[in-house]
Parts: C-alpha cells; sequence; structure tokens
C-alpha cells in the first residue's frame, strides 16, 4: 500500500515583507509593534518588583513630598512634585506634537512634518535634563542624616518638626583621619569619598542644640484633624508622618552612630529605605535611556525629512513607526510617575 505525500507550496501564503500583510500593518511597523510589547513587559517586571519591595518595607519608604522638593532657581523653596509634574507635563506635549507629525506625514507636507518633529525633540531633551537635574540633587541631598548600628536612618528635626539640615548644627573638631587614596601611599585600600562631618562632629553638635530632636524613617499614620488638634478624633483623612524621638531617646539612639549619611547612591540613602534609591536610579534611569535613544532616532528621522527622503519615497511612515515608540516612552513614563512619586 502506497502512501502518496503532498507538499503544499505555501510561499504565497507566508509574509515575507511584501503585499500580503496582516492587520494591515507593514513589516516595519509590526517589528516595532513586537519590540513594544517585549520592552512592555521589561519595565512591567522592573514596576512589579518596585511595588512588592515598598509593600514588604511600607513602614521605611521614604516620602516623595519630602524627597522631590527641589524646582531650578527656587533655591531654599520647598515645592513638592510641583519640578515632577511641569516634566510630565512636557513629555506628554512632545507626544502631542508627535500625533501632529505623524497627521502631517499622511497629508504628505513635509515642513509641516519637520516643525513637529522639531518640537517633539525639543520636548524630548528638556525632560533628559531635568530627569539629570532631578538625579543631581537626589545623590547631593539637602539634609544628611546619620545611619546607625542596626541599620536604622536617623533625621533631624526642631521642635516644630520641621526638618535640619546637619550643616546647621554640627560641630567642628580637629581632623582624626584622612581618606584612603593612592596618593597618600594606601594604593592597596580605596574608599569613597568622606562626608562633610564625621559622626563625633554630629554627636557633638546635638549635644549643644537641646532644642534638636531625632526623627525615624519609621511612618505612621494619623487623622489630619488629630494633627491639627488632638482633642478631635474624628475617622477622617489620614496622613502620614515619621515617628518624632523624645530628646533622652534621641540621644540614646544617636549614641548607636555608626554614618554620616548625605544624598543617595546604590549603598545608602538619606531619604529612607536604601531599595528605593536603588529602584529609583535604576527604572528612572533605564526609562531616561529610552527618551534619549528616541531622541537621537528623532534627529535622524528629521534630517532625512529636511532632506526629503520620505517625501520622494511618497511615505512617511517612518515617521509613524518612531511615533508608535515615542508614545510608548510617554505611556510608561505615566505609570514610573505613578509609582514613584504619586501612590
Amino acid at each position: 500500500m502506497g502512501a502518496t505525500v503532498t507538499t503544499a507550496n505555501s510561499q504565497d501564503k507566508t509574509w515575507g515583507g511584501g503585499a500580503n500583510e496582516p492587520m494591515g500593518a507593514s513589516y516595519g511597523k509590526l517589528m516595532m509593534w513586537f519590540f513594544i510589547l517585549s520592552d512592555a513587559l521589561t519595565f512591567s517586571g522592573f514596576l512589579g518588583a518596585y511595588g512588592f519591595s515598598r509593600f514588604k518595607f511600607i513602614e521605611t519608604w521614604p516620602l516623595a513630598d519630602e524627597v522631590f522638593t527641589h524646582f531650578p532657581f527656587l533655591h531654599g523653596v520647598s515645592a513638592p512634585m510641583y519640578y515632577v509634574a511641569l516634566m510630565t507635563f512636557i513629555l506628554i506635549f512632545s507626544s502631542v506634537t508627535m500625533v501632529l507629525a505623524v497627521d502631517a506625514g499622511h497629508q504628505l507636507k513635509k515642513n509641516k512634518v519637520a516643525v513637529y518633529m522639531f518640537l517633539t525633540i525639543i520636548g524630548g531633551f528638556i525632560f533628559v535634563g531635568s530627569q539629570a537635574w532631578e538625579w543631581k540633587n537626589f545623590i547631593k541631598g539637602e539634609y544628611g542624616a546619620i545611619e546607625t548600628q542596626g541599620g536604622s536612618l536617623l533625621q533631624f528635626v526642631d521642635k516644630e518638626g520641621k526638618r535640619v539640615a546637619l550643616a546647621d548644627f554640627a560641630a567642628t573638631l580637629p581632623e582624626t583621619r584622612e581618606r584612603h587614596a593612592s596618593n597618600k601611599g594606601a594604593w592597596f585600600v580605596s574608599e569613597p569619598e568622606l562626608p562633610s562631618y564625621s559622626v563625633e562632629e554630629i554627636q557633638a553638635g546635638f549635644k549643644a542644640h537641646p532644642d534638636l530632636l531625632i526623627r525615624t524613617e519609621v511612618i505612621y499614620e494619623a487623622d489630619a484633624a488629630s494633627v491639627a488638634d488632638p482633642k478631635i478624633n474624628h475617622d477622617l483623612t489620614k496622613i502620614k508622618n515619621k515617628t518624632i524621638l523624645t530628646r533622652a531617646e534621641s540621644e540614646l539612639r544617636l549614641s548607636q552612630a555608626k554614618y554620616v549619611v548625605e544624598g543617595a547612591n546604590l549603598i545608602r540613602n538619606e531619604y529612607g529605605s536604601k531599595l528605593f534609591a536603588d529602584f529609583f536610579f535604576f527604572i528612572t534611569g533605564f526609562h531616561g535611556f529610552h527618551v534619549f535613544s528616541g531622541v537621537i532616532i528623532n534627529i535622524i528621522i528629521f534630517f532625512n525629512v529636511l532632506l526629503g527622503t520620505y517625501e520622494k519615497r511618497k511615505s512617511y511612515e517612518m515617521v509613524e513607526k518612531v511615533g508608535l515608540y515615542w508614545h510608548f516612552v510617554d505611556l510608561v513614563w505615566v505609570f514610573v510617575f505613578t509609582v514613584f512619586y504619586l501612590v
């Protein structure tokens, strides 16, 4: 009994980037959607890990209103979240200009495409520069703190609960040590830059200012009305505060000091949980890299538009493809902005 095997020639049914386009999408646009999907899964994993860590260490997680308080040219003025909101508005507005560029491309209007692409590039540069400025302030810090032998973080406040910077009370003591560096002969030892003050200077300064107290990184919730008037015990909106110790408790905790912490890095963080800084640098840096890459690609497409490359092709599909990527970057920032700054 013989069997006949027939092999169907499916070449005409296989999409090779030609006329047969699945879902009406060209090869380039479909590949861009595949990339966006894979990148979305990557960001989802990062944000999911951030949410898990925050839930686990919720009692010591930094308060965004206390971390992101700077605004350019307003030194010393507390403007919580204002600049972050401005950055977000600029990025979203650049997405609008990208939409207008794509629409102008559909109409084969070269000059309008160039103008809207240029505005999109400017918005991207402003956003990346704003992120770099925000990183600078986050790394430098503003008040400073103390880390104890057990890893707890101690911040300093006055009797009204207002933060006090280390520079405002630290004593000046004779220098007891120098940083190990190769130019001083200790070629086999290396260490990061020493803080502005030693633990002993902070302890001496705290002792000389009896009006200072220590605030721990532990967060508790209180009724908004109770904060204003302790006699009111209604079930009102909860506000978050950090625990402030008594003077005696403050002196006891300060005696356990081990490190002076200024700003934030991948090892220590003056704002609260160390993981917050790790996630902040990694996730916002990863997103910033996407924005910067998008700006570079937009610049390339912009010059191609000026040279008339797409006008000769009678198609501005490349503008549409880079627009998909730019909208994705903007959408991701909405989620990053929500989890880091709003929640």
